[in-house]
């Protein structure tokens, strides 16, 4: 097994489980990261039971179990409520590892004290700007920070950027690729303490792909008053420019204040048996607004000893909980790739094995991917239904969902 000195680039999700994937595998790594501190925010997260498979080899399952929810059932319902399909899910669906819904800031926590303590404080560095690759020779890398406002130099084996959809090494490489692209839809999200619903361990998407709403708990622990927290995303697509085209708001308008204005005639009066949507969105303890965006598919994630991961590489729209898990398994790809390999030919080893994956989930993703399930039962009965059997047969259904999953990889194994 060869060892390596890696830099990671970026101390989010992806970069952490890199981190810890690479010191499971007896390599040396550094990591560094924008912000000046860590930081513990966003709202609810998904991890499926393939990402949760290479997270127990850093013995934080358990953890991450106390903290969330193993999540039994994702429930396609239209506009009324009506249930259109069943999707067991981890355990309930003879998975190993459970499907965990959880708050993104208690993931990001736990990952960041589990790589702490692996790696020493010392090895995960904030306040350090990536602003430029420098050389690259024959036995190493190195890339340009700026650190208290002045240039900083760090030089690896190899390079890891982790520095999400906005990247500045991808920048590098690509230098005209321009900004994320925008589908049109926006996405209000939030959290709220409200009483469990449909046996508190089951996560729902609502609606259709233009005006969806997507709601889980992420703590099954109740709060006196019975309460638990519960996550939820209110999609809905936009009006196109007089072109047809969508002009994504700044990156700096991104995670804004959203407005009960904004949801309300929309999801006003989407009230079911098992849950009263407008009251969850009137009690949340804060709402975030964010656009629908992704980036197109590229070429090459490896540059000789520097390669792309998770948002750097793929970003891809949140549909089909697959953001993170995603970046986990790059993390578990990457690690085993350089444990065999010189960084070069690792790094070529590694995209070989990932990029044709997240490419076709782009992909499945731009044509609303488990969506389209809601888009196909709306337009068989815009005005609802007595029995979904009535309206499509459910085999059909589930062959859909369960190609999805297929091709996203929750049917594929993990490397021991």
């Amino acid at each position: 097994m060869k060892s390596h000195n890696v830099l990671v680039i970026g101390a989010g999700i992806g970069g952490l489980a890199t981190a810890l994937a690479l010191h499971a595998r007896g390599h040396a790594v550094t990591v560094v990261e924008a912000a000046p501190e860590a930081r513990a925010l966003g709202v609810g997260i998904n991890l499926l039971p393939h990402a949760v498979a290479v997270l127990d080899r850093f013995g934080i399952v358990p953890a991450l179990i106390r903290s969330g929810v193993e999540t039994e059932a994702l429930l396609f319902a239209n506009r009324f409520g009506q249930t259109i399909h069943r999707d067991a899910r981890g355990l309930g669906a003879g998975a190993a590892f459970p499907q965990i819904s959880i708050h993104r800031g208690q993931l990001q926590q736990i990952l960041f004290d589990s790589a702490r303590l692996a790696l020493g404080g010392e090895a995960i560095r904030f306040g350090c700007r990536c602003i430029g690759l420098g050389s690259t020779t024959g036995s190493g890398a190195t890339a340009r920070f700026m650190v208290d406002g002045r240039q900083v130099e760090f030089s690896a084996d190899a390079i890891v950027a982790c520095d999400g959809i906005h990247s500045a090494v991808r920048q590098q490489f690509y230098p005209d690729e321009g900004p994320p692209r925008w589908n049109g839809v926006m996405m209000w999200r939030g959290t709220t303490l409200g009483k469990p619903f449909l046996g508190g361990r089951t996560m729902v998407q609502a609606g259709i792909g233009d005006a969806k709403f997507v709601v889980y708990p992420i703590s099954t622990a109740p709060d006196p008053d019975g309460n638990v927290l519960i996550n939820w995303i209110a999609d809905i697509r936009t009006k196109p420019r007089i072109d047809g085209t969508y002009q994504a708001p700044a990156r700096q308008d991104w995670m804004k204040p959203g407005s009960l204005d904004d949801l309300l005639p929309t999801f006003g009066s989407w009230s079911f048996d098992w849950l009263d949507v407008p009251e969850i969105i009137r009690n949340a303890q804060g709402i975030l607004e964010w656009p629908m965006v992704d980036r197109d598919p590229l070429p090459r994630w490896s540059f000789g000893r520097i390669a792309l991961a998770g948002d750097a590489a793929h970003p891809m729209y949140p549909i089909g909980s697959n953001g993170a898990t995603q970046a986990i398994l790059d993390a578990d790809a990457l690690s085993q790739a350089l444990s065999d390999d010189e960084p070069v030919t690792a790094f070529e080893s590694y995209e070989r094995a990932r990029r044709p994956m997240t490419s076709e989930i782009v992909r499945m993703n731009r044509m609303m991917g488990l969506d389209a399930v809601l888009d196909l039962v709306d337009e068989l009965a815009p005005t609802g239904f007595a029995r979904i059997e009535d309206v499509i047969d459910p085999a059909e259904i589930a062959s859909r969902i369960d190609n999805y999953k297929l091709l996203a990889g929750h049917a594929r194994k993990v490397s021991a």
